[in-house]
C-alpha cells in the first residue's frame, strides 16, 4: 500500500484484518468459527477470509480477514467513516451495532491487529466498546491551565498532579471526573489528558472482568502517581502506522484515538490550539468533549482547525488566544460556501506534516490510530511502572 500525502490512495489498500498467534483448533474452518462465534458475528462467514498454521498441540497462528470485494463494498478504499450507515447500524442505540461496527473494521484492517489469544482478542473489542460509551458520555470545561477534579475522591499535589484518595474507586473517580451526569458538575481538562482519563476508564472496566489483580494495581499506581502523557502512551497503548507507512486517511475503529493537527504554525503557538486529541466513537463521529451533543464529522473537525488561524488574537499579556466565537461563526459560514468548503477540505483532509514542519500544503490527518494494549492474565503486555 502506497498513499501520498495528498490523501490519494496509488494502490488500494488490502484488509489484513485480525491475527492470533495461538489458537487451539482442527483446522481453519473450525477457527472461523471460533473466532466469529466468540465476537457474536457468525453471520460474516460468507464474508471472510482465513489462514491458518498447525502448530504443535493442535493449536495454530490464524489470520482472519474481510473477502477484499467485500471491503470495497461496504468501506472503499477502506475508508469507514461510513459504515455503520452502509450496514445500517444504529450504534448509539444498540450496544450490539456498536459491536457489530467494531468487529468488521477490524477485519478490514489494513495492518493486521494481533492478539496472543481469541480470549485477548474478545477483551480488545470490549475495551473498544466501554471507550466508545465512556467518550459518549463525557463533557468537559475547556481549560489549557486549569484543572479542577471531583473532591470526594481526588486531591491534588503538585509534584504528582491529581491522584485518587485512598478508598476511592479507581472506575467512579473517572467517571465522576468526565461526566457531569454522574457528578453534577463540570470539570476542567486539556484535550490530550481527557483522552486518557477516557481509555483508563474503559481498560480499567474490563480489567475488572477479566483481570482483578492488573485492575488492583493501576488503582494503587493511580493512588500514588498518575501516568500522563507519552508515558501514558508507552505504557497504555499500541500504535499503528507511520509518517512512512500512513493508514488510510479515513480508516477508523470505534475506541481509536488519533490526533488533528493544525496545519497553521502561527496560530498552533496559542496554548492548547496545537491540535486536537480525539476519540473515534463510530458512526463517522469524533469527540467533541466540550459539546457532547455536538460530536465532530472529520470535515467539521478540519474545518474548525482550519479556521483558528482566523480567530486568532493576543491578550492583554501580549499570550495568543483563539476566539472560539469567531471560529464558530466562520465555520458555519464556510458550510453554505460549497466552493469555499470544497478548497478547504482539499487543503485539510490530507495527512499532516511533520512535527515542527508547516507548510501551505499541509492536512490535519494523522498517519496513525492509538488503542489499548493487550490486558488479561497470562498475555498482558501493559506492564505498570511501580508507584
Amino acid at each position: 500500500m502506497t498513499l501520498a500525502n495528498d490523501g490519494l490512495q496509488r494502490t488500494s489498500p488490502q484488509p489484513q484484518g485480525i491475527l492470533i498467534r495461538q489458537l487451539a483448533c482442527a483446522d481453519g474452518q473450525e477457527a472461523t468459527r471460533a473466532v466469529l462465534e466468540a465476537l457474536d458475528a457468525q453471520d460474516l462467514m460468507a464474508c471472510v477470509e482465513a489462514q491458518w498454521s498447525a502448530g504443535a498441540g493442535g493449536g495454530g497462528a490464524f489470520n482472519l480477514w474481510l473477502r477484499p470485494a467485500q471491503a470495497a463494498q461496504w468501506a472503499p478504499g477502506l475508508d469507514t467513516l461510513d459504515l455503520a450507515s452502509t450496514l445500517q447500524l444504529d450504534t448509539e442505540a444498540s450496544e450490539k451495532d456498536l459491536l457489530r461496527e467494531i468487529c468488521v473494521a477490524m477485519l478490514m484492517g489494513p495492518v493486521a491487529f494481533e492478539f496472543p489469544s481469541l480470549e485477548e482478542l474478545v477483551s480488545a473489542v470490549r475495551i473498544r466498546r466501554n471507550i466508545v460509551q465512556a467518550a459518549r458520555k463525557t463533557t468537559l470545561a475547556f481549560h489549557t491551565s486549569e484543572a479542577e477534579r471531583p473532591e470526594d475522591c481526588w486531591t491534588y499535589d503538585e509534584d504528582r498532579g491529581f491522584v485518587i484518595k485512598p478508598g476511592a474507586s479507581l472506575i467512579d473517580a473517572m467517571t465522576k471526573a468526565t461526566q457531569p451526569e454522574v457528578s453534577g458538575a463540570l470539570y476542567s481538562f486539556s484535550c490530550y489528558r481527557a483522552t486518557e482519563y477516557v481509555i483508563v476508564l474503559g481498560i480499567a472496566q474490563e480489567l475488572v472482568q477479566c483481570n482483578p489483580p492488573l485492575y488492583q494495581q493501576l488503582q494503587t499506581l493511580w493512588e500514588q502517581r498518575p501516568i500522563r502523557s507519552g508515558e501514558f502512551h508507552d505504557v497504555f497503548l499500541r500504535e499503528q502506522g507511520s509518517m512512512e507507512e500512513p493508514l488510510p486517511p479515513r480508516y477508523y475503529v470505534p475506541g481509536d484515538r488519533t490526533w488533528f493537527r493544525n496545519p497553521d504554525g502561527v496560530s498552533a503557538e496559542a496554548s492548547g490550539f496545537e491540535g486536537s486529541w480525539v476519540m473515534y466513537m463510530g458512526g463517522g463521529l469524533f469527540t467533541n468533549f466540550w459539546k457532547r451533543d455536538q460530536p465532530y464529522t472529520l470535515e467539521q473537525k478540519c474545518l474548525e482547525i482550519y479556521h483558528w488561524r482566523h480567530g486568532l488574537y493576543f491578550d492583554a499579556e501580549g499570550e495568543e488566544r483563539i476566539d472560539e466565537d469567531k471560529v464558530a461563526v466562520l465555520v458555519q459560514e464556510t458550510l453554505r460556501n460549497p466552493a469555499e468548503l470544497a478548497r478547504i477540505r482539499a487543503l485539510t483532509e490530507r495527512y499532516r506534516e511533520a512535527r515542527g514542519i508547516y507548510t501551505d500544503a499541509g492536512g490535519c490527518i494523522d498517519t496513525t490510530r492509538e488503542f489499548a494494549r493487550w490486558v488479561r492474565p497470562g498475555t498482558a503486555d501493559m506492564v505498570l511502572p511501580l508507584p
